[in-house]
């Protein structure tokens, strides 16, 4: 039995393949590879796929869609919120944060370090691995279910990024509290290279897009300008 891991590498460079297949399965992975949107969706519905490395500029299927179809769990292979780096040769802002909106939980853009990139790898699947929260957390009609992963709204699944429900388990952990972004940074990166602040306001944005909650009048996370965020309602642990 293969307890390896399953990395889905997909870009319709051959070269940079290659390379990502290298270093990762040094690194203890097992890497499939996808040349085009089809081969990977494919991939997708016939593998356990434990992380995506996803480049945006495929010839047949947009990296975004086969991001945003992974996370409404059109794939059979892989869960909902597995996490997705993009890999992209745009540098343009509007392109990264299309890329975050869609659901990815980090992105890289070329040329990139296959080192850092295989460190990036390792620690958010750490993170996944690890038991954040024994028990559930409540936040008015929110109920996070932090052993089997799962949120609901007013009994309605929501489906979260894993830097998304990371940043709501660490606001609802402690209500009240002001996090910087540094520390939530710290919290869902294990490393500053990994993600920034910018990235962190996204995630903040989608987030409340999907609970509904408006920045101007909001119900779960408030913004305290110069210092950070922080879940304003009171919190109910259960074991």
């Amino acid at each position: 039995m293969n307890d390896k891991q399953t990395v889905l590498a997909v870009d319709d460079e051959p070269k940079i393949l290659e390379m990502l297949r290298a270093y990762l399965e040094h690194g203890g992975y097992r890497v499939v590879c996808a040349r085009d949107g089809a081969e990977a969706q494919r991939m997708l519905e016939s593998e356990q796929i434990s992380f995506v490395l996803l480049d945006l500029m495929l010839p047949d299927v947009p990296g975004e869609l086969l991001c945003s179809r992974i996370r409404s769990g059109f794939y059979s292979g892989c869960r909902k919120n597995v996490p997705v780096i993009m890999i992209t040769a745009k540098t343009d802002e509007q392109s990264i944060v299309r890329g975050l909106n869609m659901g990815a939980d980090d992105y890289v853009t070329k040329p990139f370090s296959p080192r850092e990139l295989t460190a990036r790898i390792s620690a958010i699947l750490r993170r996944s691995a690890q038991a954040e929260t024994a028990g559930t957390v409540s936040v008015s009609d929110i109920v996070i279910d932090c052993e089997k992963r799962t949120v609901h709204r007013s009994g309605e699944p929501l489906v979260l990024t894993g830097n998304e429900y990371r940043i709501l388990v660490l606001l609802a952990s402690r209500p009240g509290k002001i996090f910087t972004r540094d520390e939530i940074i710290g919290y869902v990166s294990s490393d500053d290279s990994a993600c920034s602040d910018r990235s962190i306001d996204l995630h903040i944005k989608n987030l409340r897009k999907k609970l509904s909650d408006s920045p101007k009048k909001p119900k779960y996370i408030e913004t305290v300008y110069g210092m950070g965020y922080r879940c304003i309602l009171q919190t109910e642990s259960a074991q």
